[in-house]
């Protein structure tokens, strides 16, 4: 039997995998992810979501598919990591994504085929293409110029790639040196923590979306406090913490998880 059945829940609250069915929505996500769903009905090209690590900005782009996923206007395409080894390595990824199949092997001609596709796509079949790269920071300046000719690529009204780019904040000084590139940024947005407020919401969401009857009766209001004072409302710090504390309940035959509790995880607990 698995910890979590355990304590009375069907799922593991505190997984720490972009699962959109748990994902909270502070202020600030519900804010980006408004302003994203704008942007792209707009089609304003590029949008910037910026944000510290363990922040939820995977999950939060993970929820924004998932609230286009029965428009069929709409085709995502996403990029996990952009950590290639070259612009043709990178190119040609983005060709077999895209569903490409081309004539010949060169940057150029890849660059031809993307253009034919944008048009095909969103002139001819009226459809909006967006592409979505995970781990932004990892984009190198050439990556970068590619990205800025492929949003050159628009009709009189509107950009034919619509570009959402999710990163740590380390990338926002590089590409201001770019201006030819931030220029384009229809969309600029960072994601703050979460307050003490929304922490507690966060871990008593997630224990109700896990089969909780009553979340108050798993951590007691000492433990969340404790808990915001070690994560500073980052989500990921967060739950570490809480899964962690339930380990330490089923394993020591304890029922609700107070301050000392999570004190005494906290200590062990490399976050």
């Amino acid at each position: 039997m698995s910890y979590y059945e355990m304590l009375g829940l069907k799922k593991e609250p505190f997984a720490t995998g972009p699962d959109p069915a748990f994902f909270y929505r502070s202020s600030s996500h519900n804010a980006a992810l408004q302003r994203l769903e704008i942007m792209l009905r707009l089609k304003r090209g590029l949008g910037l979501i910026l944000g510290d690590v363990g922040i939820g900005k995977t999950t939060m782009s993970r929820a924004l598919v998932q609230a286009f996923a029965n428009d069929h206007d709409y085709i995502f395409h996403i990029i996990l990591d952009p950590s290639y080894k070259s612009e043709f390595q990178f190119l040609s990824s983005l060709v077999k994504m895209f569903g490409i199949k081309p004539n010949s092997r060169s940057t150029l001609d890849y660059r031809e085929e993307i253009e034919r596709y944008l048009f095909k796509k969103g002139v001819d079949e009226n459809k909006t293409v967006v592409l979505l790269i995970d781990e932004g920071q990892k984009l190198s300046a050439s990556f970068l110029e590619i990205l800025r000719i492929f949003l050159n690529y628009e009709t009189n009204e509107y950009k034919l790639l619509q570009l959402i780019i999710v990163s740590q904040m380390e990338l926002l000084p590089r590409i201001k040196k770019i201006k030819n590139f931030y220029d384009r940024i229809g969309l600029k947005y960072i994601i703050n923590p979460l307050d003490e407020k929304e922490t507690k919401e966060m871990i008593f969401f997630r224990l109700k979306t896990a089969g909780a009857e009553d979340p108050k009766k798993i951590f007691t209001d000492g433990a969340v406090n404790f808990i915001f004072g070690c994560s500073q409302g980052y989500p990921r710090k967060t739950s570490m913490l809480c899964h962690d504390a339930l380990e330490f309940l089923v394993m020591n035959g304890k029922a609700i998880a107070d301050e000392s509790v999570v004190r005494e995880v906290a200590a062990r607990t490399v976050i």
